[in-house]
């Protein structure tokens, strides 16, 4: 099945990974068929484009939801060390994660992808900044090292 690029800023950061903004019901149907077995959430239930009961929807679709609720105004370290740990946990299974526009989740990958990983900050700053250019809240989470 083809990627689901009408989702909100959506991104494949390689085989195994893609991350967007909100997803409707429907949409987390696509990414479903595309054999994901793990949904990562980084927005707030709160928000107005939040889905009201996306734990059940996940469920209903044979994936496993992770809700990491991560304060836009004021990204933390324990937020950044749930979120390393939910992408260890889903092993080699294939991912999604997303918050409300892919903002939170492209700076986390950031981190993620030089600090764990080891990739070029370069390089994997290439992929964040097809998404956004992080503000000084932002500027100062990805600047951070683990």
């Amino acid at each position: 099945m083809a990627d689901t690029e009408t989702i909100y800023h959506w991104h494949r950061i390689d085989e195994r990974i893609t991350t967007s903004g909100q997803p409707s019901v429907d949409e987390l149907a696509s990414i479903a068929a595309l054999g994901v077995r793990t949904v990562i959430n980084l927005g707030l239930h709160s928000h107005p484009k939040a889905l009201p009961d996306e734990a059940g929807s996940v469920a209903a679709l044979g994936m496993t939801y992770v809700h990491i609720p991560v304060d836009f105004a004021n990204p933390t370290e324990a937020d950044f060390a749930a979120f390393v740990r939910a992408v260890a946990v889903s092993g080699d299974a294939k991912l999604h994660v997303h918050c409300i526009a892919n903002y939170r989740v492209s700076a986390f990958f950031y981190r993620y992808r030089r600090d764990v990983l080891g990739m070029d900050a370069a390089q994997a700053r290439a992929d964040l900044e097809q998404v956004w250019q992080p503000d000084a809240v932002w500027t100062a989470f990805i600047a951070r090292t683990a």
